[in-house]
């Protein structure tokens, strides 16, 4: 059975039609409700997601929402008639390409408008409804936009990796700027994985992203994929294919894509394949290693989760179901079952105080590690919280470890 939570109401006519959405035909659709003859309208009909409901001038007659039916990795504004009738619009303009939010107003014809891309810092403005009328610009980066300017730039792309069955990975990636394909590479892997997000966004990346071109101008490729059952706008069929599975399709379908790319892509060094992540992507970075030591060379998991006993309800048993009705989920799922089977060099960098992924996950790996004799590296950041950036100077001794960390186990020289 399948359901469907409301979190917010969307009341219209004089609250006698509710707004909803819905994935009820395969694809996240906007519907309006008749709470009378109760029914139901689609009103963003087509292949696609409606991403969110962005914002209502009911008086106009039109619902605006976040969509991008043509690239998962972008987001953009449309509208569509609150009758059901007539087509639905784009209203962001066609040459601003990227990733677009919105705060509207509540008569719907103000918004506070943020745009950025890959490698661009964001934008924001306020902007007229409909006709996207720009009235003036509240914050341009300029500052950071000349700093970058100063930067060696390392050239990106995004682009789509098949891995059978006719299912598409999106990916992007960072290549050193004096880049020869006539070179060998060490290839390094920003994953996340999980339900909860998604890496492969066309939007300004922030530290991640400086971090990232930094490893590419010390002579690293850098590649970020999104597997099954990540939250991107490829449909119903896309995001629930992770249940009861976490941890374990998204693991297969990072190493297949990561398989496929080096066949693709003859300057990668597969003796140098290296793998990093923080949260549930520091979970999929022990999994990669551990599942696929043929495969990785070195890991770096941050604030991981090792055994999904351990994690919240409200997330785990979303999407892993009970642990009594799926008792063989949670233990092929869960990191510190294939410990053992580490071959690579693994890195494991936790707070003490982490009040989300708790320290717990690090001291049962530690402890099936030594039981495995294996070795590894640990760092361990007193009392801080899941976001390791707590006291002095702490975000930077952390990057820099990891940067140290690449340079020892995966050497941008041969």
């Amino acid at each position: 059975m399948l359901v469907e939570v409301m979190e917010t109401w969307h009341w219209i006519d004089n609250v006698q039609r509710f707004l909803w959405l819905s994935e009820r035909d395969g694809w996240r659709h906007l519907y309006s409700v008749n709470r009378t003859n109760q029914s139901i309208v689609p009103l963003t009909p087509g292949p696609y997601d409606a991403i969110s409901l962005a914002g209502l001038d009911e008086k106009q007659g039109w619902a605006y929402f976040i969509a991008s039916p043509d690239n998962p990795t972008q987001r953009y504004l449309y509208r569509a008639p609150l009758d059901g009738h007539g087509p639905v619009e784009r209203v962001t303009p066609k040459d601003q390409v990227g990733t677009h939010s919105y705060d509207i107003s509540k008569d719907g014809r103000w918004a506070f408008h943020t745009y950025s891309r890959f490698g661009q810092p964001p934008v924001i403005e306020l902007v007229r409804l409909p006709e996207h009328q720009l009235v003036r610009v509240l914050a341009d980066n300029a500052g950071l936009c000349a700093k970058l300017a100063e930067l060696n730039t390392c050239p990106s792309e995004f682009f789509r990796v098949g891995i059978g069955n006719g299912v598409q990975l999106d990916a992007w990636c960072i290549k050193p700027p004096n880049f020869d394909p006539a070179k060998r590479y060490p290839l390094v892997i920003h994953v996340y994985g999980e339900p909860a997000g998604t890496t492969v966004v066309d939007k300004w990346g922030g530290d991640n992203y400086l971090w990232h071109c930094l490893l590419a101008q010390q002579g690293y490729i850098v590649m970020s994929i999104d597997n099954r059952g990540t939250s991107v706008p490829r449909g119903r069929s896309w995001r629930k294919s992770i249940y009861r599975q976490v941890g374990i399709l998204a693991s297969a379908d990072q190493a297949e894509a990561t398989r496929q790319i080096l066949r693709e892509r003859p300057y990668l060094d597969p003796d140098r394949i290296g793998i990093w992540g923080w949260s549930g992507g520091g979970s999929m970075s022990l999994n990669a290693i551990f599942r696929y030591p043929d495969l990785y060379r070195t890991a770096m998991a941050i604030a991981f989760v090792s055994d999904q006993r351990f994690y919240d309800t409200i997330y785990q048993e979303r999407y892993m179901g009970l642990p009594a009705e799926n008792a063989t989920g949670y233990r092929d799922g869960s990191p510190v079952t294939v410990a053992h089977q580490l071959n690579g060099r693994l890195l494991l960098v936790h707070g003490t105080g982490d009040d989300n992924c708790h320290y717990q996950n690090c001291e049962t790996l530690v402890n099936e590690l030594v039981k495995h004799n294996k070795p590894f590296s640990l760092m361990s950041y007193p009392n801080r919280t899941h976001a390791i950036s707590e006291g002095d100077n702490t975000k930077r001794h952390l990057f820099e470890s990891l940067t140290r960390y690449l340079k020892e186990t995966l050497p941008s020289s041969p």
